[in-house]
Parts: C-alpha cells; sequence; structure tokens
C-alpha cells in the first residue's frame, strides 16, 4: 500500500499511482477542501472510482476517526437519530451510480482500499426483498405490497421486517467493512431479517452512503433518506447522463392510454368500495371519493381532446404557467390538487388489496396520476415554471391503448432546465458536488446545462502509451466516395455500398472483436437491408456484402426492443469465443445500451466504427422546444454567455460519440483503434468537442488505402504491444519522501490546416509521424494479410510515372504521383483475387536519400529529434540531405496539378511500396527508375546545398522544442510523400516558425522554397505575427 501526500492530506493507494490518477485526486481533495463543485472527465481505465474513493475517504479520515465499532452502538440504539452528522459534525458522502451492477463495481474497488468507513448501500425492493410472495412482484405493485404486509395489524405480516431493530441493535460493527448487496441478501437469509429495512436503518448514520442517482434526484426519494444535508458530499460517478436525467425527472408526459386506465382504475374503485359497504359494512372507503377522482379524470380527457393542433407536426405549444390555467379551468389548483392525491393513494391501496392489478400485471395507474399532479403542484410560488413547455401532440394510437383506428393525444410538460434538481441541493447546503465520468466533454455545455458553479474541473489523459490507440477520421471510401451521413446523403446507395465496403475492409483487418455504431436504429436497418441484397459492383464476386462481412466476422445486431438485449449480448460473445470463426461484429446504435456502460475490454472490442454524427430528429417536438428555449434564453441574457440552441443540439451528438468510442481501451494493458467513418469529423471544431484523451491521437485521412496500410500496421503489433508505465510524481515510501519528474501523456491537440477559402484539409501525415515511436515499426502485411497482388482494375488506365510492373506482375505505386491518370474505381481490398501468401516489408516513409534510387528504399525508420535517420541496409541519411531532398522535391512536385480531382484520382495510390524480404530486384528498381530520370536529377542536392541545408537544420534544432523540431521534420516528410500540399506544409512550419526569437529561422526557410510560393509563406508570416507559438 503506497501513501501519497496530496495538498496535505496522506492518501493511501493500492497501487503506484500514475500521473493521471495523482492529478484526479489532486482535484478531487482540492473541492473538498475548498467546499466547491467539481467537474472532472477520466478515461475509462484509468483507475477514476478508485481515486474518487481513496481520495474523498483520506480527506473525510482526516477530519476526524470513522463512526465504525463502539463507537456507533450507542448512536445506533437510537430509534430517532436522523445521521451520524448530527452527533460529531463529520459529513456524510452521498456516493451514488447510474445502475446497482455499476454500485456493485464500487463497493469492490472500496474492498480493495485501505479504508473502512462505516457504510451502506441502498438498493430497491426488487433487489433485496426476500418476502415469499412480494418478492415475486415489480414496480409500484411491489412497493404497495411492502407496505401493506409491514402494517401493525396485518394479517400475515411480514416475519423478516419484524426481525430487523432487534438484528441491528445486536450487530452494531455491521457495515464496518464493505457490505454488497448480495451481502445484505446472505444476511437476511441466514439470520432471518429483511434486507431492504436492514439497509434503510443503517443509512440513517454512516460515513459514505452508496445509492442509485434517483435516491438524490427524486424529489420523494430524497425525502426518504434520514440524512443531515448539511456540508454533505455528493458524488455523481458515470454522470454523462445526469443532465438528461435530472430533466427527465422533473417532467412528464400524460398519454390518453394512460388516462382512459386511470378512468378504468377509477370505476372499478368505485364498484369495489360500493360492494365492501354492501357486503360487509365496510365504510372506511367512501364510493364518492372516487366518483369525484374520476369525473376529473373525464373532464382532463375531454380538456385536452379540446385543445386546437393545426399541425400535426408542430402540435400545440404553449409556455410552462399554461399547465396551471388548464387544470384551474378544472378545479384543480393547489389547494384541491393535495385532496386528490389523497384519493389516488387510497385508490391504489384499494386495488392492491382486491389483488385488482394482478390481472393488469401488478401495476397501477392511477400511481403515475398522483406523482403528475405531486410535480405540477409542488411549490407553491411557482417559482419554476418558466423553465418548462406545455405541448399537446396527436400520434396514431397503438392497439394496446385500446384506440385502434383513432388518433391519441399526449399532454407533456417538459422541463429545460436540468439545474433545477442541482439548485436543491444548494439550498439544503451541501457542502461539495462532484460530477465524474469518461465521457463528459464538453464540459463548458455540461456545466451550463446544470445551472453550477464548478470551480474545478479536469480533462484527464489516459494511462495507456500512444502505441496503444489508434484514432482516425476517415473522410473517403475505397472508391473514394467521400462518407457523409446527413440527411441528406444518408439514403443513397452510392453512400450505403461504399460504407458496406469499408467495414468489410474493417472487418478483415481489425482482430476478434468489432463495434459498429450507426447514429439511429433508421440508419442501421436502411444499410443492413441494402448490404444483404448489394453485391460488389465492380467485380467478379458475386457475394452481397453482407455475404462479404460475415466471411470475416459473424454479425449480431443490437435489437430495438430491452427484453432481448440480454440475448445479443450472450450471441456476441458466444460467436466471439468460437475458434472456429474469427471474430465478431456487433452493429449497434448511438444512446443505444450497447453504448452505455458494457464492458468491452481486450478482445471484446478491438476497435470501434462510428459511421456518423448521432444528431437528435430536429422535428422531434422536445429537441425543437429545447432549442427554441435556449435560443431565448441566450437573447434574454446577452451580459451572459449562453449556450445556443444550435451548440447544445451539436454537443449532444458529440457526446453521443464520445460515449460510443469509450466502449474500447477499457484499461491500462488494453490496445484498441477508433475509427471515423464521416468527413464532418475531420472539421476542428468537431475534434475539440472528442474526449480530450482521444484528441493528440487523431488523424485524419483523405485515402482509404492510407488507412488500410497503418490500422493493418497497428494491429500487426498489437501482439508485441508492452504499455510504458506513466512516472511516478511523488509518493511516500518507508518514510521518505521520493519525488520523480512526471512523463506527459499526451500533446496539444493538432488542428486542421484550413484553405483561404475555408476548405478544411486533413491533419497531415506530420503530425502522425510525430505520435510514432521508431522502435515500433516492424513487419507489416498490409490488410492483414501476408501482400497482396493488385488487380488490372487497380492498375488499370497507370500514367507511367505511377511505376512500372515488375518481373512477377507486381506493380511499384508511389502515393500521390502528380500525372497519375488513375479512373475513380472501387479497389476491393478484401477481394481474395489480390492476396498471395508471399510476405513483404512496408514503410512506414520514404526514406529521404541523396538519391531517389529503390534500391534505397527499406524499411527507414523515423527521423528521430537531433539523430540521422536509418535505413535498412546500412543506408544511412543525414539531417541536410533530409532537408535538401524534401525541399528541393518541392519544385517537381509542383509541376503536378493536385486540386481537389487530382486528389480524389490518387485516392487509390496510396498503398506502401511492396517489396521483398531483403531487397527490391534490380530489374524492378531500374524499370522505376528509368520513368524518375528527371526527378532524381531535380532531387539530388550539391555539396554546398547540403552544407547549407545541414547548418539551417542546426539552427532550426536550436530554436525549437524537441517535440517542435519533430514536428518540422514530419512536414518535410508529408511533403516529399505528398501527404501534404505545399500550402498546407508552409502554413504549418510558419506556425512553427512564429514569434520574435524565431524570425531569423522563419526568414532563412525561404531560401528553401520556390520563389513563385514566397508570396504565400509571407502571407502565413504574417498572419502570425504576434501569435504565440501552439
Amino acid at each position: 500500500m503506497r501513501t501519497y501526500q496530496i495538498r496535505g492530506i496522506d492518501v493511501d493507494f493500492p497501487f503506484d499511482a500514475y500521473d493521471c490518477q495523482l492529478v484526479y485526486m489532486e482535484k478531487v481533495i482540492q473541492a473538498l477542501q475548498e467546499r466547491c463543485n467539481a467537474l472532472l472527465e477520466s478515461p475509462t481505465g484509468t483507475g477514476k472510482t478508485l481515486c474518487l474513493l481513496c481520495a474523498t475517504l483520506a480527506w473525510r479520515k482526516s477530519l476526524g476517526g470513522f463512526s465504525t465499532g463502539s463507537a456507533k452502538r450507542e448512536i445506533s440504539s437510537q430509534p430517532d437519530s436522523q445521521s451520524n452528522s448530527n452527533v460529531n459534525n463529520f459529513p456524510t458522502i452521498v456516493y451514488t451510480s447510474r445502475t446497482h451492477s455499476q454500485l456493485r463495481q464500487v463497493i469492490q474497488e472500496l474492498k480493495r482500499s485501505n479504508y473502512r468507513p462505516k457504510m451502506v448501500v441502498l438498493g430497491s425492493r426488487e433487489q433485496l426483498c426476500i418476502h415469499d410472495e412480494v418478492s415475486l412482484l415489480r414496480g409500484r405493485a411491489q412497493n404497495n405490497a411492502c407496505h401493506y404486509v409491514c402494517r401493525k395489524g396485518a394479517k400475515h405480516r411480514c416475519k423478516h421486517y419484524s426481525l430487523v431493530a432487534d438484528y441491528v441493535k445486536h450487530n452494531p460493527f455491521l457495515g464496518d467493512d464493505p457490505v454488497d448487496i448480495e451481502d445484505l441478501i446472505s444476511i437476511g437469509r441466514k439470520s432471518g431479517p429483511c434486507p431492504y429495512y436492514i439497509s434503510r436503518e443503517l443509512h440513517k448514520a454512516v460515513d459514505i452512503l452508496f445509492a442509485p442517482y434517483n435516491y438524490l434526484i427524486d424529489q420523494s426519494y430524497r425525502k426518504s433518506l434520514s440524512l443531515d444535508w448539511n456540508n454533505s458530499i455528493l458524488i455523481f460517478d458515470e454522470a454523462h447522463n445526469l443532465e438528461s436525467l435530472c430533466a427527465d425527472a422533473a417532467s412528464f408526459d400524460l398519454p390518453s392510454g394512460l388516462l382512459t386506465a386511470c378512468i378504468s382504475e377509477a370505476k372499478s374503485c368505485i364498484d369495489l368500495s360500493v360492494d365492501r359497504r354492501d357486503k360487509s359494512n365496510d365504510k372506511s372507503r367512501n364510493p364518492d371519493n372516487f366518483a369525484i377522482l374520476r369525473a376529473l379524470l373525464l373532464k382532463i380527457e375531454k380538456r385536452i381532446a379540446e385543445v386546437p393542433i393545426e399541425s400535426k407536426e408542430f402540435g400545440f405549444t404553449k409556455p410552462g404557467p399554461y399547465i396551471y390555467e388548464l387544470f384551474s379551468e378544472l378545479n384543480i389548483t393547489h389547494e384541491t390538487a393535495s385532496m386528490l392525491i389523497g384519493i389516488i393513494e387510497e385508490a391504489s391501496v384499494l386495488l392492491e388489496e382486491s389483488k385488482e392489478l394482478e390481472a393488469k400485471g401488478g401495476i397501477c395507474r392511477l400511481e403515475t396520476m398522483g406523482e403528475i399532479l405531486k410535480l405540477i403542484f409542488r411549490e407553491k410560488e411557482n417559482s419554476h415554471f418558466n423553465f418548462y413547455r406545455l405541448h399537446v401532440r396527436e400520434v396514431d394510437a397503438y392497439p394496446s391503448d385500446g384506440l385502434k383506428g383513432k388518433t391519441s393525444r399526449t399532454l407533456s410538460w417538459w422541463c429545460f432546465n436540468p439545474g433545477l434538481a442541482m439548485e436543491e441541493f444548494s439550498k439544503m447546503g451541501v457542502g461539495s458536488i462532484i460530477l465524474t465520468s469518461g465521457t463528459l466533454s464538453p464540459l463548458d455545455s455540461f456545466a451550463q446545462e446544470l445551472n453550477l458553479d464548478f470551480p474545478v474541473r479536469l480533462e484527464n489523459p489516459h494511462v495507456i502509451s500512444s502505441n496503444q490507440i489508434w484514432a482516425g477520421v476517415v473522410s473517403a471510401g475505397p472508391s473514394g466516395c467521400l462518407f457523409n451521413s446527413s440527411y441528406r446523403n444518408r439514403d443513397s446507395l452510392e453512400y450505403k455500398q461504399e460504407l458496406g465496403n469499408a467495414i468489410v475492409n474493417f472487418a478483415r483487418i481489425v482482430p476478434d472483436g468489432l463495434l459498429v455504431f450507426f447514429p439511429s436504429y433508421y440508419i442501421l436497418d436502411q444499410c443492413i437491408q441494402c448490404w444483404k441484397n448489394m453485391a460488389h459492383p465492380n467485380s467478379m464476386d458475386s457475394n452481397t456484402i453482407w455475404e462479404r462481412i460475415c466471411k470475416h466476422k459473424k454479425p449480431v445486431v443490437e435489437p430495438r426492443q430491452s427484453s432481448l438485449f440480454s440475448l445479443a449480448i450472450e450471441d456476441y460473445m458466444s460467436k466471439l469465443n468460437d475458434t472456429t470463426n474469427s471474430g465478431a461484429i456487433f452493429f449497434a446504435v448511438c444512446r443505444g445500451k450497447v453504448s452505455e456502460g458494457l464492458d468491452f475490454a481486450d478482445n471484446a472490442g478491438r476497435a470501434v466504427v462510428v459511421t456518423g454524427l448521432p444528431f437528435a430528429t430536429r422535428t422531434d417536438p422536445k429537441v425543437r422546444l429545447k432549442r427554441e428555449y435556449l435560443d431565448e434564453l441566450a437573447r434574454l441574457q446577452k451580459e451572459r454567455r449562453i449556450l445556443t440552441g444550435d451548440e447544445w443540439y451539436n454537443q449532444q451528438a458529440s457526446r453521443a460519440v464520445n460515449q460510443a468510442v469509450g466502449r474500447v481501451i477499457r484499461h491500462r494493458d488494453d490496445y484498441g483503434a477508433i475509427i471515423m467513418l464521416d468527413e464532418r469529423f475531420a472539421h476542428p471544431n468537431r475534434q475539440s468537442q472528442v474526449s480530450l484523451w482521444i484528441q493528440p491521437h487523431m488523424k485524419c485521412y483523405s485515402k482509404f488505402g492510407e488507412v488500410v496500410y497503418h490500422l493493418t500496421r497497428f494491429f500487426r503489433e498489437g501482439g508485441n504491444r508492452v504499455p510504458a508505465k506513466p512516472k511516478i510524481l511523488q509518493h511516500k515510501d518507508g518514510g521518505e519522501t521520493k519525488t520523480t519528474e512526471p512523463m506527459p501523456i499526451c500533446h496539444t491537440p493538432p488542428v486542421s490546416p484550413t484553405d483561404d477559402d475555408g476548405i478544411v484539409h486533413p491533419i497531415s501525415l506530420a503530425c502522425e509521424m510525430k505520435r510514432t515511436n521508431s522502435s515500433q515499426l516492424s513487419e507489416i502485411i498490409p490488410a492483414n494479410r501476408s501482400s497482396f497482388t493488385l488487380s488490372k482494375m487497380f492498375l488499370g488506365s497507370m500514367g507511367s510515372s505511377s511505376g512500372s510492373h515488375t518481373g512477377d506482375g507486381k506493380k511499384l505505386l508511389m502515393s500521390g504521383r502528380g500525372n497519375m491518370q488513375q479512373k475513380n474505381e472501387l479497389v476491393d481490398l478484401t477481394a481474395d483475387s489480390l492476396v498471395d501468401e508471399k510476405p513483404y516489408k512496408g514503410l512506414s516513409a520514404l526514406c529521404l536519400t541523396k538519391k531517389r534510387k529503390m534500391s534505397h528504399l527499406k524499411d527507414c525508420v523515423m527521423l528521430d529529434a537531433g539523430n540521422s535517420s536509418k535505413c535498412a541496409g546500412d543506408v544511412k541519411c543525414t539531417l541536410s540531405e533530409c532537408c535538401s531532398s524534401c525541399v528541393n522535391l518541392v519544385e517537381w512536385d509542383n509541376s503536378s496539378t493536385y486540386d481537389g480531382r487530382s486528389r480524389k484520382q490518387a485516392q487509390v495510390g496510396s498503398i506502401s511500396l511492396p517489396q521483398d524480404e531483403e531487397t527490391i530486384p534490380s530489374a524492378d528498381a531500374n524499370s522505376l527508375s528509368e520513368g524518375h530520370k528527371s526527378v532524381q536529377n531535380a532531387t539530388a542536392p550539391g555539396k554546398d546545398e547540403e552544407d547549407k541545408g545541414s547548418a539551417f537544420l542546426l539552427q532550426v534544432q536550436e530554436k525549437l522544442s524537441a517535440s517542435e523540431y519533430k514536428d518540422f521534420i514530419g512536414f518535410m516528410k508529408a511533403l516529399k510523400s505528398k501527404a501534404m500540399k505545399i500550402s498546407d506544409v508552409l502554413r504549418s512550419i510558419a506556425r512553427l516558425f512564429s514569434g520574435p526569437e524565431r524570425l531569423k529561422v522563419s526568414k532563412r526557410f525561404k531560401d528553401f522554397i520556390p520563389v513563385k510560393y514566397h508570396s504565400l509563406y509571407e502571407k502565413y508570416l504574417g498572419a502570425n505575427d504576434g501569435i504565440a507559438d501552439c
């Protein structure tokens, strides 16, 4: 067990902490010490939960000892005690998460720690009840049945409930060690007391309480807790959905079907009470009350039906206060609502007692109506109604509603200020609110939505190394068709075909499990239907796209019905573990169950593909009104920076993407790929909304061949990948404090270059090279195969400058050749005809040698800062040769037009140079060199040029940092490989050379640029004057 001193607090941690873990714990302690709120994002796999527990409990322990053992006995014996805080004034920690399964994991982490606070976990009756009959029920029916059997004087009183008080009194140490829901159930079955009521009794005096979200967000649940909220600490783990949960908790929908069921239940109550009075003279239930209830429900139904709806699309919308006007017409006000709620509660008990609900699945619809009335009339001042909108919409009724063939209306009262629930905590005197998750970005909008001030914020990097993640934006498919899943494009046959062919490639390249996320169920269904009927258009292969996907991985599709989801997961894992298959592919949707909280670690999720931006439906009334509400708020509060409707709309889509991509790379030894198949992901604004830990690794590709090559290389190295552990900042070991220099995990996010016309271009190969470790280059077999031969279709219409045929039928392709006349045909990188079994070594980057001879094109190692590059075959490239060769190449590069059309034509030529085990046959080299004599002559620098370039590079190395120098070398390499336009290279280098101390090198660099580009370079330099280097 290690001890770290953080902000004066000794924190016991069971492992050597990573830098990001120490930073995370520091932020937690800062928020607790300063009694302020914190918004903390840390990727899954960084030990977020353990850090949060250790930091919080260490801070709590620094205030005084935990309330465990005999010191607790006296407090536990006081039935009226409200909480531990009343006795010792220490704050109570309330740790919440979204689901019981997540809480189970949190408690497992607590068991791994060195801290043993007094604790308890709260669960529902569905989780904890052990009564023979009540445990079989669900929902409100179970709650009502429990209340009924626990009442004094009940005919069959619950024996488990009766044993609770005595058990808690004689077991004061219960909760001193971590107990989970399963532990409470085990106690109940062995000793008899009710697990549910044990937890309810213990929670009155604990140091830390674990509970689901709704115990804090829902007002009725919150009031049931016997806690002193003053100075308490509220923790919301997995809080990425908190804003929507808060808004939904304060909203309601009242469909016609629900009202019809409530009216029917009210009629049943009238009949039951009359029958009881007549048969047994039981006058405890007044049928007149239920008649009044039924009459009011009928009036509500009639009033909703009378609302004028001119357009089915837009419905009927009014400001929030209109709900009170509508109900006051029916004589339902704050004064009468409480009486009506009382009648509804009485009716629920009557229906439960008479077993009337058993035939209806144990669900009492009247209770839902009661909850709606409580929500509307919860405050007499009605100060909250301005955050609401009332909406009535008309939809086709479902047959189950008993209104088949008719239209159904739904009355909705939607809250558009999720901060209402959070404001309640401030009024209660809560000390700190800590929200944390792996996907909270963008943080600014999240904080604005909750209407809370978060002085402490953190966007943490991952504990993984850069060689454990591949993240790329794929703008175009195998045939060069752009990926764009927007409304105008998603239904086109070309888009769906291109998307399918890309997924065929990924299914072959990615080992084991592959997750593919679609923006919606509609697009998912449309694409799969198309793929099942669509064969390869430019191939003799008659198999459909779907059959080609299934050839590489067995598919599973996320079902719409929640009840079928567990079967889908079982099916996926079964296919994944089947050794006769090469893996499984899970087709799912963003915001679906697969994207929420599931752990696809290691082989279960080696890559995640996001096929588009999951924007909510613009015409959805709730989405439309939310946007209008935010726009109106922004207009009214111009003095403040308010989130607009469009910003909210875009950020909701980005947050859903972040949640989906978080399914892979689940721990420090895991690795995986994140593939974004939509050109819109290349835009800087869109990338800035991606989780911060992913941003440094993001690369943009305009050519699909480059994606295949680099992704294949990534997974080829996966088996030998050993993550490098970051260094420790500071820890105490044997009483001695040791400090070491931190190792940065990530760098500044790259920015995609843009032309003057605003067109976004992909992040360059230079940015990619910046993050490539030279030691990682090894034998790479493209597309997960040993090698491939190039079909006639692939080689068709190629100009002589693109390469020459080799003796064995292979052709050497140089990417980005200016005179390439390539037809925009689909390159099927998955067809068996393109595959042979002869291995070769691929190139990570072209070796920039003095002579452009193919015999020198061996596997090259990327230039490291301050060192010369190393090439296979003992061919060494000096820095001066690198620079001179790169710069002088510009003159040759400029001879070719590189507009959008030629880029598209050159898409297929991005495959790396194939060669045999050791060297390229001399015949091949000579053949190729004949086609490029002029190029060789143009790119052979003289002795003076070498000296000049060498001196300049030394000067550049002095002025730039190590990482900036690597960027500079990368830009030059990218220029030679034609991965970037010269305008983008000049702009990027101008940024590197910005600043007065670098003025001399910025001017000298112009000597290496063709004269016709001098003005362009000077323009970029001028644009960067006075701007700090970024």
